[in-house]
């Protein structure tokens, strides 16, 4: 069982880990690298897997020449890509049936409001926006299948925001994995990366808690955010 446990806490923090299960795993830890990312974004129940901080900590190591950095690139924008499409079908084909099963144990009713509102704000520019926001970029591409979004139109912003997303952090790793500073502070800098990407969601919260909660907001306004 502790083994077990154990695996289960290095999928849960691969960012955290990525060092050592490349020295366990070799050529293999690029295909656990894609199912993470895969299930990061694939998978309704799992937003809680590493995301930014792992395409990051993959660009690092690929600085360090553990990786290969266009492998690295390559398989996680496929992953990206693929999560959100497998993510969307999930929504669109049994996403009712998914809320009432997993509502209150894995799928969280608050989250998905949040999500449908910065959906509703944002429209089709959602996908994109969705992917630098943690939870929200899980549950993004569900809402959009739940609502029927014309699959055409999700699959250009999917794949424009999912090649966005992994280029922009896995380069980032890139070019700044080796600076000492990075080096020698790197897990300050993987939990820097998680405070960073939950800002638009905290400011998102704000801006509609003082919308609501204002002098001069209206009851419609009350009820629109519930």
């Amino acid at each position: 069982m502790s083994l077990l446990l154990k695996f289960v806490d290095i999928f849960l923090h691969l960012d955290v880990y990525l060092g050592a299960v490349i020295d366990q795993f070799g050529f293999a830890t690029y295909a656990i690298l894609f199912g993470v990312i895969f299930c990061e974004t694939g998978l309704v129940v799992t937003p809680f897997l590493p995301g930014d901080s792992l395409l990051f900590a993959a660009g690092t190591f690929a600085a360090l020449h553990s990786l290969n950095v266009f492998v690295v690139w390559i398989v996680l924008m496929i992953a990206a890509v693929l999560g959100d499409t497998v993510n969307y079908w999930i929504g669109r084909r049994g996403g009712e049936v998914l809320l009432k099963r997993f509502e209150g144990k894995w799928i969280k009713r608050e989250h998905l409001d949040r999500t449908h509102r910065f959906y509703e704000k944002h429209g089709a520019k959602m996908i994109v926006l969705a992917r630098f926001v943690p939870i929200v970029r899980t549950l993004a591409p569900f809402v959009a299948g739940v609502g029927k979004m014309t699959y055409g139109t999700f699959l250009a912003y999917n794949i424009f925001g999912g090649v966005l997303w992994v280029t922009l952090f896995t380069w980032a790793g890139y070019f700044f994995g080796n600076i000492p500073l990075v080096k020698e502070n790197f897990t300050f800098v993987i939990l820097a990366i998680i405070f960073l990407s939950l800002l638009p969601m905290v400011a998102e919260w704000w801006r509609g808690k003082t919308n609501t909660q204002g002098p001069h907001a209206s009851s419609g306004d009350k009820e629109s955010s519930l």
